[in-house]
């Protein structure tokens, strides 16, 4: 595959005003699917979660989940919109080998939500807002595995496998307008964007949201207009990204490509595009179908829907706070500076360090061991941080080091004896003998002898010298087995030296 010609990031946006849309699948954790009874779950053997009515064999026909109708127009409140008095389904109709009926239940002219609109705040502090479109009800399809080849995509691949136990599961597609205005901030926009939505589910509890299982994701349209043009230029369609990180990665990548083509007097192909997170790249996938390719007509097998405003009202009273007021809220609370608070949020470690807080923590050791040593050992092992430890285990370790049972050097030693599954902190204390020896006794033998191993140190000691201590300090701790307070042994050593 040729690699593509980039632009300069700064020199494409001096020349080009980015304009982006982004379509964000989210799939709801109901027990069931969306049309039938089988169960929604991942992870299971393959096309064992199916039936003839999501297989679309002859015969089978569909229901619509009750569930999933509540969690959708919770949802489209959460996000500020309208919710239809009536609306109904469609048949999408396209072919591909993981869409068993050959055609999607989706909602085409009458979704569920529409009319919304959420507030970004970027790490600079500027807030932009999103205007919704829409949030529709749909299926999702099933899931193709490319076997053969190097990068497990279709292309080069020798086969595919198609597991249609993802096929029927429920899903809100979320639509934004047209954004413009982000320039230079475009890809954070994107990042900020996605993540909103992720923390808008994960607070109503209707999706896992967990991005790495598919539960979200996005597609990305990005475009570029000429400086001084009013005509939007041709859009590209990033397919499926999956983290916040790609997210923002794809969106800069596609600037820079669209930017480099126009820039040699070539043209944007209006088309998909798949994104490579191994390259950090995208590459072209299919034209792109504009709606009437898909020949919508009304799903004759369901009804419409149509929720009474008694109802709507009820759910509403349901809704979390905002996540933008919950950030303000939680960063004012806890006293962090703006650098401070957004590395938590770009760790995605807002949940964690909260739970953490609740449990007994300060704020400030609940970011240092989130943001820190577990994000280093998570990032070794390329998994998330919060996966590693419970937050509760985290409050326990920071509270055996204010207490002073442990030195920050010792809870380190612990958080791997957690993470190994040796039981909690204070389990792991006691399997591993790591408490910090507090007899002064004990210290002050081992100083003795410190001291009397280095008496050229001593006497440096004795004539003020006192920063010469850290030598005999090394000594003691290594004695010690650095189970020992340093600052306590400081003191004594200077007791011990007479100063």
């Amino acid at each position: 595959m040729a690699k593509d010609k980039l632009l300069d990031f700064d020199k494409a946006i001096e020349l080009y005003e980015p304009v982006l849309g982004f379509e964000v699948h989210v799939e709801l954790n109901t027990k069931t699917k969306m049309f039938c009874g089988c169960a929604n779950a991942f992870g299971q053997g393959a096309n064992t979660n199916t039936c003839p009515t999501c297989l679309g064999l002859p015969g089978g026909l569909p229901q619509v989940n009750e569930k999933a109708i509540e969690s959708s127009i919770r949802l489209g409140l959460a996000l500020g919109c309208e919710i239809a008095e009536n609306c109904r389904f469609a048949r999408k109709q396209y072919f591909y080998p993981d869409l068993a009926k050959n055609f999607q239940t989706s909602q085409y002219d009458e979704p569920i939500a529409f009319d919304g609109e959420l507030t970004l705040e970027l790490a600079s502090g500027r807030e932009i807002t999103v205007q919704i479109e829409r949030a529709h009800m749909e299926e999702d399809a099933g899931k193709l595995t490319h076997v053969g080849g190097a990068t497990g995509r279709i292309q080069g691949a020798e086969y595919s496998l198609v597991d249609f136990n993802r096929g029927g599961v429920p899903l809100v597609e979320i639509v934004t307008k047209i954004i413009e205005g982000a320039e230079a901030d475009a890809p954070e926009v994107g990042r900020a964007y996605v993540g909103a939505i992720r923390d808008i589910v994960r607070a109503l509890g209707v999706s896992n949201a967990r991005m790495e299982e598919g539960n979200i994701r996005c597609d990305a349209n990005v475009s570029l207009r000429p400086r001084g043009s009013t005509v939007l230029g041709t859009r590209t369609e990033t397919k499926n990204v999956n983290s916040l990180r790609s997210v923002e990665r794809a969106v800069r990548y596609e600037i820079q490509r669209q930017a480099a083509i126009l820039e040699a007097g070539g043209t944007i192909t209006q088309e998909t595009r798949h994104w490579h997170e191994d390259t950090g790249t995208t590459s072209a996938g299919r034209p792109k179908s504009d709606a009437d390719d898909y020949r919508y007509f009304p799903e004759p097998d369901l009804v419409p829907v149509a929720p009474s405003r008694e109802w709507v009202e009820e759910l509403r009273a349901t809704l979390p706070e905002p996540p933008m007021a919950r950030r303000k809220r939680l960063r004012e609370a806890w006293g962090f500076t703006a650098l401070e608070f957004q590395d938590v949020v770009n760790g995605e470690l807002l949940d964690a360090v909260e739970a953490t807080v609740a449990a007994g923590a300060s704020p400030a050791d609940a970011r240092k061991w989130w943001t820190g040593e577990l994000t280093r050992i998570a990032n070794a092992r390329g998994v998330a941080a919060d996966t590693l430890v419970t937050p509760q285990q985290v409050a326990e370790l920071s509270g055996l080091i204010a207490s002073g049972e442990l030195t920050d050097r010792l809870a380190r030693q612990v958080l791997e004896g957690v993470i190994a599954g040796e039981g909690s902190p204070a389990e792991v204390v006691e399997k591993r003998g790591l408490k910090v020896v507090s007899d002064d006794g004990a210290l002050i033998a081992a100083i003795d002898e410190a001291l009397a191993a280095q008496p050229d140190v001593l006497a440096k000691i004795q004539d003020g010298k006192v920063q010469a201590a850290g030598a005999v300090i090394g000594a003691v701790m290594k004695a010690m087995k650095g189970q020992a307070d340093a600052a306590r042994v400081r003191e004594l050593i200077l007791e011990r030296a007479g100063q």
